[in-house]
């Protein structure tokens, strides 16, 4: 009688938890749902109410992660763990069945890719289902699969919403505020992206993309603190990504600055001695006209506007970040996307992401001299494509606007490399 009744008690259960989640193979309009794209946290199966401790949480921002209440959850072989990393790199968003294939087997897929990858996606919804996740978290979405997770529940997305309140805070003057939110971006990344995975060709391309928004939240950080009085904090910090990434000049005028505000106006000046001697032995060039102006207010003794300098910048990286507002043909769905040159030639975007510049290991090679030799990268998550600068020393210009550092691209945008002029073509 025990047994029969605990049998009849787990009969009920689940069957009230299967009313609660609804239909497995769709993510909105059945039972719990109530119409709208069910999450990772709606999801949990048996719990209506499950809190974030709770709740599935992945990661990219280091080695692939997923975990659950803290637990780390095995998730199988590297081409499967890279199915998932493309799918949390493009949350919430279609991702094409092609685009999946491309990244896992390196475009370079077997005749039987498109079956193992199916097999992929089954391995991965059984291991979310013995975790507790309903198997609808990851769903198909023509045309091919979506993972439906909250902002919260992936550090890319935490990553990217505190940075860019960060960027908000600072654009109002609020540098308090701005140092504590990009200090919290910054601590979502527990390593190199996807360290992990780092053999196959999509991660460290867009490794390159993600170091720098990376750079960028740094960037907003130190103006932040600076602004609020603390050069001596971030000085160690703006050593490092300058050894990182030594021709990014509004670094050195951070670091300039922060000697300077910090009482060491010989520091100040050394650090633009060293850019300038680095500039002219490796690429043949002096440093740009805010440099010179800054290294000239220091040699005088002057005052430096660190709070207006900080507030300007984090306007001009929140302008350049944003997508141009009513264009009606934003690529939202898989296309068939190319550049075209001013002379006609057409340079085909195939596969996760594109390289371009003037070294011959890049996708498209321009022999350009005001062309880096590692300029940009165009990534396509076969629901949207964003170009991003690779920190060249001429930059991107895209819609006439010089980028900082990506921005997506729509159907018939112009694109300036150097001297070389592009049009997105999207079908």
């Amino acid at each position: 009688m025990l047994l029969l009744l605990s049998w009849l008690t787990r009969w009920v259960q689940e069957h009230h938890d299967r009313r609660l989640v609804g239909c497995a193979t769709c993510l909105c309009g059945c039972y719990g749902c109530g119409g709208g794209l069910m999450t990772a946290t709606s999801l949990r199966t048996g719990r209506d109410d499950a809190t974030d401790g709770d709740a599935v949480q992945f990661g990219v921002l280091g080695p692939l992660q997923m975990s659950i209440g803290g637990a780390l959850v095995p998730l199988g072989t590297p081409k499967q763990r890279a199915v998932l990393a493309v799918l949390i790199v493009n949350a919430n968003r279609p991702v094409d069945i092609d685009v999946l294939i491309g990244a896992a087997w390196n475009q370079r897929p077997p005749a039987g890719a498109r079956a193992t990858l199916h097999a992929y996606i089954s391995n991965l919804r059984r291991l979310m289902s013995s975790a507790g996740i309903d198997r609808a978290l990851l769903a198909s979405a023509p045309p091919g699969y979506r993972l439906a997770i909250g902002q919260d529940q992936y550090d890319l997305g935490r990553f990217r919403a505190q940075k860019d309140a960060g960027l908000h805070a600072a654009a109002a003057a609020e540098f308090e505020q701005a140092g504590r939110q990009t200090a919290e971006a910054l601590a979502q990344w527990r390593g190199p992206f996807l360290e992990d995975l780092r053999d196959f060709q999509f991660v460290e391309t867009l490794a390159t993309a993600f170091d720098e928004e990376k750079v960028v939240a740094h960037t907003a950080h130190v103006e932040a603190e600076i602004a609020c009085g603390r050069p001596h904090a971030v000085i160690m910090e703006l050593e490092t990504l300058i050894a990182e990434h030594p021709y990014r000049e509004p670094l050195w005028a951070q670091l300039i600055t922060a000697y300077y505000l910090a009482d060491r106006q010989s520091d100040a000046l050394d650090a633009y001695l060293r850019l300038k001697t680095r500039l002219a032995e490796d690429l043949g060039i002096d440093p740009g006209a805010k440099l010179r102006e800054l290294y000239e207010q220091v040699l005088r003794q002057e005052p430096v506007d660190v709070r207006k300098a900080a507030q300007a910048h984090a306007e001009d990286t929140i302008v350049s970040s944003v997508a141009v507002e009513g264009n009606a043909t934003a690529i939202r769905r898989p296309v068939a996307a190319a550049l075209r040159g001013a002379d006609g030639q057409r340079y085909a975007l195939t596969g996760t992401a594109t390289r371009i510049g003037r070294n011959s290991d890049n996708d498209i090679v321009l022999s350009d001299v005001k062309v880096s030799r590692h300029h940009a990268v165009v990534t396509a998550s076969g629901t949207a494509v964003v170009i991003t600068d690779l920190g060249s020393v001429n930059g991107v210009r895209v819609r006439g606007q010089r980028i900082d550092p990506s921005a997506e691209l729509f159907d018939g945008d112009r694109i300036r490399i150097g001297d070389q002029e592009f049009t997105l073509e999207a079908t």
